[in-house]
């Protein structure tokens, strides 16, 4: 996410120096997005982008306020990154792109113009905090799926398959084959993803508000990239695409303009211990409930079907 003052408008770009550390495949900049993108990443080098940038919606992220003066303003601001974005992406290369529901139409609608949209895929997690009371509260978020040519891009169906509970579970019969057999027990997932939320008592939880949990990033990775595939996010808060990428044998890059977030980036991915003289440590947090047993989100989590 965009480092600006809290009193500043989050339209107006930063220009601070880019800070660049890196241990092996794996890159953090420290900068403005859209700066590091122009100047530091080539074109036509990356094969995998997930970007999930800030929503426009008034959310404090240590020093920044995500709110732009407009939805014009808002939107200006994604296109200039993401027609970037599509420069960054090789021929094979594939993009996701996480929005508010209140902003995707505007993406969508650029992307469409851009590149080819695939699929539109909702995020779908629980609510069992704040609930809204004069409207229907939110309980997804999109996520757009896009690549540069439709004839030639990685989608490897064999490494996300899910259970299909027809046939793995119920056993039905196909009769409207010439010889009837079993339905399949697995399946490639469709374009809804049940995940829980990311909350303080998980064990990959982090800092900023709005982390993406691993499951999501860890389906889009397996997806469409593949061992050794350099993977980019240029809003990379929590620094979970560059955590799991790694895990999975890919390259990454991560594009960070807050600091507090960078700390995080280094410490995930073991580039550094210490930064500016002061140890990276992680949070103190705990997995258990009081009384010993897992909590429920975490029970969901480990229980996922994927469907």
């Amino acid at each position: 996410m965009n480092n600006h003052d809290a009193t500043t408008p989050a339209a107006s770009i930063g220009t601070s120096p880019i800070r660049k550390f890196s241990a092996g495949d794996h890159v953090v900049y420290h900068g403005d997005a859209l700066c590091v993108l122009k100047s530091k990443i080539p074109d036509e080098s990356v094969d995998l982008i997930f970007a999930d940038p800030p929503y426009n919606i008034g959310k404090r992220f240590a020093n920044f306020v995500d709110k732009w003066p407009s939805d014009t303003a808002y939107t200006e601001w994604c296109k200039e990154w993401l027609a970037e974005c599509i420069r960054k992406l090789r021929d094979c290369g594939s993009l996701y792109v996480m929005a508010s529901t209140q902003c995707m139409p505007y993406i969508d609608l650029f992307l469409r113009e851009h590149i080819h949209v695939l699929a539109r895929i909702v995020w779908h997690y629980d609510s069992s905090g704040v609930q809204a009371k004069n409207r229907y509260g939110s309980m997804y978020e999109p996520i757009i799926f896009c690549v540069k040519d439709p004839n030639k891009y990685s989608f490897n169906t064999a490494d996300i398959r899910v259970e299909a509970k027809t046939g793995a579970r119920r056993k039905l019969i196909d009769y409207r084959k010439r010889i009837p057999a079993r339905y399949n027990s697995t399946k490639v997932p469709g374009n809804v993803w049940y995940s829980p939320r990311v909350r303080y008592r998980m064990p990959e939880y982090e800092n900023p508000p709005s982390q993406k949990p691993e499951f999501l990033l860890e389906r889009i990775i397996k997806a469409s990239s593949n061992s050794g595939d350099l993977v980019l996010d240029p809003f990379a808060g929590t620094f979970t695409t560059s955590a799991v990428g790694k895990r999975l044998g890919r390259r990454t890059i991560g594009i960070e303009q807050e600091e507090e977030y960078i700390k995080t980036g280094l410490r995930r991915l073991g580039i550094r211990d210490h930064l500016d003289g002061k140890p990276l440590k992680p949070l103190n947090k705990t997995c258990e409930r009081k009384n010993g047993g897992a909590s429920r989100v975490l029970r969901d989590q480990q229980r996922l079907f994927g469907e």
